[in-house]
């Protein structure tokens, strides 16, 4: 039985609803005009969609993902039409067709270069859980987002594998670092299912820096990748695996330990060598945890901090799964979590869709440090519908005349 879109209230104003992404995030339309022109995608006519229009269309599609492109696309003309100053897009009629055409022209790098720009760390170093002795909190993991099964992302991106054969839907891969005190993702790398997550994971390693301390899972913790990180002036402080031979070559007076870490065995090159702290601690009376824990870390010296400070905030990592599984089941709640049926279109959803969850962190990370609440303590399901359904457009885009 074929399935019917659902179509967003007649009475819904477009002021309601264009209070995400670039609103949010401070990002107005000379901002994705700059985007479009830097990147060779502005309009080359008026007649068609202006293409700051699919900036902001690809971006609500996100939000409305079980919503009829038309209609998400009739929204976004009766909210920007006043803005842009276009009273043809009034009377533009705009097919499924027209609007995927008038995506390719835009393409990924504009999307790409406002969620480079825009979406960066910004919790205030006063707000709960943003900051640990002078250091704003970090973690990096990756995950996989699906998307339909065409034969063009099938053949570029891949399927996972099991047991069974494939899975039904192609798969895109990504790394991200995550503010773990606004749960913001603020660097990301994407690519094909079978690019491994280290891979991907160095690029968004390099975002760090000295003000940071950057928390991982045991899948990132090689040498290679540890010496990356300690590139970057970051304080590090990952998981390892309990195969991972770590002999104690100094017993510090807190219980934790210095010991090394060893590049792999080449012929060709000599074995490399780096200095680490070890933290081994057991979580007693959690449900679930496991029987012991082993952290590293490159935070040694006398203004360390201890063991059980490190231990506590080793979990505050979580936050980065948290984020991702909003992505997937707040944000998109469907099963093919990507609408797009091309690569490019794809990755240029990518972006849209970092970017949307962005903005309602912001407005989260807001509303907490105005009630000196932790983010964690607020609704991210309750933003979403806030954002989608009642939030006034603080004057940032005139409500059109017939709202």
């Amino acid at each position: 039985m074929a399935r019917t879109k659902a179509e967003l209230s007649a009475g819904a104003r477009l002021s309601d609803f264009l209070t995400v992404g670039f609103l949010a995030m401070q990002c107005p339309v000379d901002t994705v005009r700059h985007a479009l022109q830097k990147n060779g995608a502005q309009s080359k006519r008026r007649r068609g969609l202006p293409h700051e229009v699919l900036v902001y269309f690809v971006m609500m599609m996100v939000l409305y993902g079980n919503v009829a492109y038309e209609d998400v696309m009739r929204r976004v003309v009766e909210g920007l039409r006043t803005l842009l100053g276009d009273t043809a897009l009034e009377r533009s009629v705009v097919t499924k067709g027209a609007i995927s055409q008038a995506r390719s022209s835009v393409g990924e790098a504009p999307l790409r270069q406002l969620y480079e720009e825009q979406v960066c760390p910004h919790g205030p170093k006063g707000m709960l859980g943003v900051m640990f002795y002078d250091h704003r909190v970090m973690a990096i993991d990756g995950s996989t987002l699906t998307m339909p099964d065409e034969k063009a992302n099938s053949d570029f991106y891949g399927h996972l594998s099991g047991g069974y054969g494939d899975a039904a839907f192609p798969v895109i891969r990504f790394v991200g670092m995550t503010e773990c005190g606004t749960h913001t993702i603020c660097f990301a790398k994407h690519g094909p299912f079978k690019e491994g997550g280290l891979t991907l994971a160095q690029s968004v390693m390099d975002q760090a820096d000295e003000s940071m301390i950057v928390t991982a899972d045991r899948g990132f913790c090689g040498y290679e990748f540890w010496r990356r990180g300690m590139r970057t002036g970051a304080k590090l402080l990952f998981r390892v695996k309990k195969s991972q031979s770590l002999p104690r070559l100094k017993v510090l007076p807190d219980g934790s330990y210095l010991s090394e870490i060893s590049s792999n065995k080449n012929l060709k090159q000599k074995v490399q060598k780096t200095l680490v702290r070890v933290i081994e601690y057991t979580l007693d009376g959690i449900p679930d945890a496991e029987v012991s824990y082993r952290l590293i870390t490159n935070w040694m010296g006398e203004d360390a901090p201890a063991v059980v400070e490190l231990a506590a905030l080793y979990h505050r990592r979580w936050t980065i799964e948290q984020s991702f599984h909003e992505l997937k089941t707040h944000l998109a709640d469907r099963k093919v979590i990507l609408r797009s049926k091309t690569p490019e279109l794809v990755r240029q959803e990518f972006y849209a869709l970092l970017l949307a969850h962005a903005a309602i962190r912001k407005l989260k990370s807001e509303a907490a440090d105005h009630t000196q609440q932790s983010v964690g303590d607020l609704s991210f399901v309750h933003a979403v519908r806030v954002l989608q359904r009642r939030l006034p457009s603080v004057g940032a885009i005139p409500p059109s005349a017939s709202a």
